[in-house]
């Protein structure tokens, strides 16, 4: 989950991530952010997020993205 924290600390370092919980439902990330964490992400980790994966619980905590990101490496 490191690699993850270093993704999204780079793209919002003013945001704690630990913390954070609604990040989409509470629009503190916007469709830019998200783009890029999605970009970076299939960089980092060689997957292909699809837009069947792009729902807000899959990305409102670094613990849903890191969820996505475990299910789609078992995939």
């Amino acid at each position: 989950m490191e690699e993850l924290r270093q993704i999204l600390e780079e793209i919002r370092p003013d945001l704690d991530f630990d913390k954070e919980k609604n990040l989409i439902d509470g629009k503190v990330l916007d469709s830019f952010d998200i783009i890029a964490i999605v970009s970076e992400i299939n960089e980092e980790f060689d997957l292909r997020i699809n837009v069947n994966d792009l729902l807000p619980e899959n990305f409102n905590s670094i613990e849903n993205m890191w969820d996505l990101i475990e299910k789609l490496l078992a995939e």
